[in-house]
């Protein structure tokens, strides 16, 4: 069984083609700048038979296209025809309140996406042209949606309403969704296999950190608790994300200094975070940098973010009544070692021990506590592709 996995950004197509029989990722690639001029696509196969060439592409449609293309091209592709690809997992942002789990995708499921759109403008859009531009081009091959929101439906009522008027929630949907969750569940369940314990037995805190961040509550199994919100704003402060903040904020913006939607949208989501706090970048290693040369402003920024994060591992530990494994992830959380250590002190008084040798390294699966720690700290490079192949193949048995 071959699987297409299809991650569509608002100018970009990540994809990967996995045979699930073999266990092996056949290729994987990008389709970057569409729409935007000089666009170009890159492939690697597993036979490192890799390249990268400019082309236009227009639209995603012409990005799908260029992907076929590439799968079944005589000198790099890694398939014959594309009658060999049996299935196509698409990831999608946010599937509102319908969907506790991935979905075969129909015209129920299309629509719900498309109602979806608001929840997540810069993310569902996308994901829906996606899916219509490969229904196109592969009208016979079954397609599954992966929502990203799916594994935080099992969060219970009192960590979701907000402290609105409830005809809010009830008319407009306006609640906590929680999102990165393919990520948290993959990550999650790969750490009871990691501890050799039943999944449904433990406490876990799984902390997605990239330029996007999330901290996410999974006890016996199931999401209880996650950082974002009704939109991916929410929670710690991020590459140019403010996370929380007083809403105050915003109402005196509006007030005093005659902010309307779309200044708010691109102050609160693309010039804030630790980007705002620091002046110079979002990428935290730029941050390390001109920390380490003495800047105090992007010291600053990364000392905000390491205490936020710390501040959800302890609430959600007083959450779940305890905690048994703490869980790093993405690409600050698997490679950056001082972020790390700086998100643990202090941390002890819950069994968090780390042993600082094993934190050195990057970008591995690795358990870096102290040994007989009572809490087990541990580094699980995240797979979303997988995860999405695995919950394709799940959904089109069934």
């Amino acid at each position: 069984m071959k699987v297409l996995v299809i991650n569509t950004g608002s100018s970009s197509l990540k994809y990967q083609l996995f045979d699930m029989k073999a266990g092996k990722v056949l290729a994987k690639g990008l389709c970057d700048r569409i729409g935007l001029g000089h666009s170009f696509v890159k492939q690697s196969n597993d036979n490192g038979n890799n390249f990268q060439k400019e082309m236009d592409l227009k639209d995603h449609h012409d990005a799908i296209k260029e992907v076929i293309q590439m799968l079944t091209d005589e000198e790099y592709g890694v398939i014959q025809n594309m009658s060999e690809i049996t299935s196509v997992g698409h990831r999608v942002v946010h599937g509102g309140e319908k969907f506790y789990e991935s979905a075969l995708i129909n015209d129920e499921v299309l629509n719900t996406i498309k109602e979806s759109i608001d929840l997540a403008p810069l993310h569902n859009g996308p994901n829906l042209i996606g899916i219509q531009a490969c229904k196109k081009l592969l009208p016979d091959v079954p397609m599954v949606a992966v929502f990203d929101t799916a594994f935080h439906q099992t969060m219970p009522k009192r960590s979701y309403i907000y402290a609105l008027p409830y005809s809010l929630y009830e008319e407009k949907g306006i609640r906590r969704y929680g999102f990165h969750g393919t990520s948290h569940k993959y990550v999650s369940e790969r750490a009871a296999i990691l501890l050799n314990k039943p999944y449904d037995t433990l406490k876990i805190v799984t902390c997605h950190l990239g330029n996007g961040s999330s901290i996410c509550a999974v006890r016996n199994g199931i999401a209880i608790d996650t950082s974002m919100g009704y939109t991916p704003l929410d929670g710690v402060p991020m590459g140019t994300r403010c996370g929380s903040i007083d809403p105050a904020i915003v109402t005196g913006l509006i007030e005093h200094d005659n902010y309307d939607a779309a200044m708010l949208n691109d102050l609160l989501n693309k010039q804030s975070g630790v980007f705002g706090i620091s002046g110079i970048s979002s990428d935290f290693r730029d941050l390390d940098e001109a920390s380490k040369k003495g800047n105090e402003r992007a010291e600053l920024a990364l000392e905000v973010f390491s205490y936020s994060v710390k501040k959800y591992i302890g609430s959600y530990a007083a959450a779940m009544g305890g905690i048994d494994a703490l869980v790093f992830t993405a690409g600050i959380g698997e490679n950056n070692s001082a972020i790390r250590k700086s998100i643990l002190d202090g941390l002890e008084f819950l069994g968090i021990e780390v042993d600082e040798e094993k934190n050195n390294l990057r970008g591995k699966e690795l358990d870096i506590s102290k040994p007989g720690a009572r809490v087990r700290t541990l580094v699980i490079p995240t797979n979303e592709e997988l995860a999405i192949a695995k919950e394709t193949v799940k959904i089109l048995k069934k």
